[in-house]
């Protein structure tokens, strides 16, 4: 597999932030809308709240792509989907792990499939998409594509070299002091194991991707990185075992991604892999963004796809 980094932050200094929406007032081109994404807006944080505030379609006929992580808690899940879903024409939503969490203060204490089913049930009443409906086709500039909103999980197979199970690679991680607060706040009931789930997520999923018909290309969007690549760059590589699964790393060339859509990282960047774009479209917590250039929380453009892209391949880490 082969990869090349062609951009790192949308807007960054000295680049002409060729993912990133154009700004407000700009042009959309053939008046279609533009297919745009964000991810991890973490609203617990009164910042990031307000940017949720201030996001805007630029087009009448946007769709906004949500890969994951709005928040934690049900009631602020329900506060940014209602903003968001009244604003955009289609707003599609996967969950990350931070809305399958159940904090000890959230009123709801619905845990793992329960939780993500009652999650699914509110944005079915505000009318925004989920891994569990029917794939929408983009009929806008750039398409047609199948959206497909993936919810994936992960399974530690994102191990480090010589790792020969999870166990020894999780005694690793704690050793290291990297413990992913999934452990203990993401319950995979009634699955007895959260690769567990992820396994019967992945089996259902490749199955409905499969239906595709074979003359559409398709948008893939997931929270965790759907190849292995992306978490190369992450400051302590033991917490790639939280990100993904091997069992989706032929997925991007096998149903014709046009793109790949993804969050969780932290590490707003285009990676270039096979030939396929993998676009990470989060905001993050206020003291990530506030080092970064640009708008923060501005949408990422999918498709059309960007014409220009910078040429900054130099690194940054979550």
């Amino acid at each position: 597999m082969t990869y090349e980094i062609r951009t790192l932050a949308p807007g960054a200094a000295g680049t002409p932030g060729p993912t990133a929406a154009p700004a407000p007032g700009s042009p959309r081109g053939n008046g279609h809308g533009t297919l745009v994404a964000v991810s991890d807006l973490h609203v617990r944080y009164q910042e990031n709240r307000d940017i949720v505030e201030r996001l805007r379609p630029e087009s009448d006929d946007d769709w906004l792509l949500i890969a994951g992580d709005v928040g934690e808690y049900v009631a602020d899940i329900r506060w940014a989907l209602t903003l968001l879903s009244d604003r955009f024409a289609k707003v599609v939503w996967v969950p990350g792990n931070h809305e399958l969490w159940t904090p000890a203060d959230d009123p709801v204490q619905l845990r793992g499939v329960a939780r993500y089913e009652h999650l699914v049930g509110i944005c079915r009443e505000l009318g925004v998409l989920t891994p569990e409906d029917p794939y929408p086709v983009w009929q806008g500039a750039g398409g047609p594509a199948v959206i497909a909103p993936l919810f994936l999980l992960y399974d530690y197979t994102f191990r480090k070299p010589g790792m020969a199970s999870k166990e020894e690679a999780l005694a690793q991680a704690e050793e290291a002091g990297v413990v992913c607060t999934d452990e203990f706040h993401l319950h995979p009931d009634p699955y007895p194991t959260r690769e567990a789930w992820c396994q019967a997520r992945v089996a259902a999923t490749e199955s409905r991707l499969a239906a595709v018909p074979q003359e559409l290309p398709t948008v893939l969007i997931n929270h965790w990185p759907v190849v292995r690549e992306p978490t190369r760059p992450l400051w302590y590589p033991e917490f790639a075992l939280w990100c993904g699964t091997e069992a989706t790393a032929d997925w991007p060339r096998r149903f014709r991604a046009a793109a790949v859509v993804y969050g969780h990282l932290h590490i707003p960047r285009l990676l270039i892999c096979d030939g396929v774009p993998h676009q990470e479209v989060s905001l993050g917590y206020p003291r990530e963004w506030r080092r970064r250039s640009g708008a923060p929380g501005r949408p990422v453009q999918i498709l059309p796809t960007p014409t220009t892209v910078a040429s900054d391949t130099t690194g940054t880490r979550a």
